[in-house]
C-alpha cells in the first residue's frame, strides 16, 4: 500500500478542520441560518484565460494611451455572489455595529447603494467574522472574468487634445453617450438585469460595484519600458464601464475619480475565498 503524503496532510488537516467546528470548508456546505441572502447564492466558475484591458492612466511620451491588453488567468475555480450585497444584507451588519449606515433610505431586496470602498471592506470583514470564512472584494481581472460578455473597459477618449484633460474628458463623455447610457438612478430589485453567460446577476446594470484593485499610473516609453505607481487611495469600480473612484466616496455623482458621466450608484458583491480560509485556519493550528 502506497503512502501519499498530500492525501495524509490533507486528510488530517480537514480532520483538525473539523475539529474546530468548521467542517464546511471542506466539504463545501454552509450553515444557511448564519450568512445573509447574496452570501447563500454563490456563481462557481471554471478555469480559464481571458484579454483583459488593464485598468488605470496610461501614458506615452507624455500624452494619454490606450490601454495595453494583456492575457489574464483565473487559475481555480472563482466563487463570486450572483447577486449583489442587498440593502437587507447590509443592513445585518449596520445592527451588529459593523458598518455605518449607507447613503440610501432603500430597504429590502434591492442592492445597497450609497457605500464607499471602505464601507465594502467593513462589510466583507464583518461577514467573514460571521461565517468563520473568508470573503473579499473581486480583483478587477476577477469581476471582469465574471461580467463575461457584459464587461466594458475605460472609455477611450479617442481624438481630441492629449494635453488638454479637460478636453479629453469632454470627448469620453461623448463617446460615452453615444453608447446610449442615459442617467438610471433608482436602484431596481435584484434580477431585474437579468442573468450573463455565466449566471451572475445584474452585472453591469445601474450599480457600478467596487473592486479590490488600485488605482495605477502608467508612464510607457517608446522601446516597451513601463514604470507603475499605484494609489490605493482609489480603487477601480466596474459597471457599465470602467471607472475610479477614491475610497471614501458613497456617491459616484458627487466627485471621486470618475471622468464621462459618473456611476448611477456605487454597490459591491464578494467573492468567497475558499483557498483563503483554508490557509487561515490550517494557520492558525499551526500546519502552514
Amino acid at each position: 500500500m502506497s503512502f501519499d503524503p498530500v492525501f495524509t496532510f490533507g486528510t488530517m488537516a480537514a480532520a483538525a478542520l473539523i475539529g474546530l467546528g468548521v467542517s464546511n470548508a471542506i466539504d463545501g456546505t454552509s450553515p444557511r441560518s448564519r450568512v445573509p441572502a447574496a452570501a447563500a447564492e454563490l456563481v462557481a466558475l471554471k478555469r480559464g484565460s481571458f484579454e483583459h484591458p488593464q485598468p488605470g492612466e496610461f501614458l506615452r511620451d507624455s500624452h494619454p494611451a490606450p490601454a495595453p491588453v494583456a492575457r489574464e488567468t483565473i487559475d481555480a475555480p472563482l466563487e463570486i455572489m450572483k447577486f449583489q450585497v442587498t440593502a437587507s444584507d447590509y443592513d445585518r451588519c449596520v445592527s451588529d455595529g459593523a458598518c455605518k449606515p449607507a447613503d440610501s433610505s432603500i430597504v429590502g431586496n434591492v442592492p445597497a447603494t450609497g457605500v464607499s470602498f471602505l464601507d465594502a471592506q467593513a462589510y466583507a470583514n464583518w461577514l467573514s467574522a460571521k461565517t468563520g470564512e473568508t470573503w473579499r472584494l473581486p480583483t478587477d481581472v476577477e469581476w471582469a472574468y465574471a461580467a463575461a460578455e457584459r464587461f466594458r473597459a475605460d472609455i477611450e477618449a479617442g481624438e481630441g487634445d492629449p494635453a488638454d484633460p479637460a478636453r479629453r474628458w469632454l470627448t469620453q463623455y461623448r463617446n460615452e453617450s453615444a453608447l446610449g447610457r442615459k442617467a438610471d438612478p433608482e436602484p431596481r430589485p435584484a434580477g431585474a438585469f437579468g442573468t450573463n453567460s455565466k449566471d451572475v446577476a445584474d452585472i453591469a446594470g445601474n450599480v457600478w460595484e467596487w473592486t479590490s484593485t488600485c488605482y495605477a499610473h502608467v508612464t510607457m516609453s517608446g522601446d516597451g519600458a513601463a514604470s507603475s505607481l499605484s494609489n490605493c487611495s482609489v480603487h477601480v469600480v466596474e459597471g457599465f464601464h470602467r471607472t475610479y473612484m477614491s475610497n471614501f466616496i458613497r456617491d459616484g455623482k458627487s466627485g471621486g475619480c470618475a471622468v464621462g458621466t459618473p456611476p448611477d450608484n456605487l454597490g459591491f458583491r464578494l467573492v468567497h475565498d475558499r483557498a483563503g480560509f483554508l490557509q487561515a485556519a490550517l494557520r492558525r493550528l499551526g500546519l502552514a
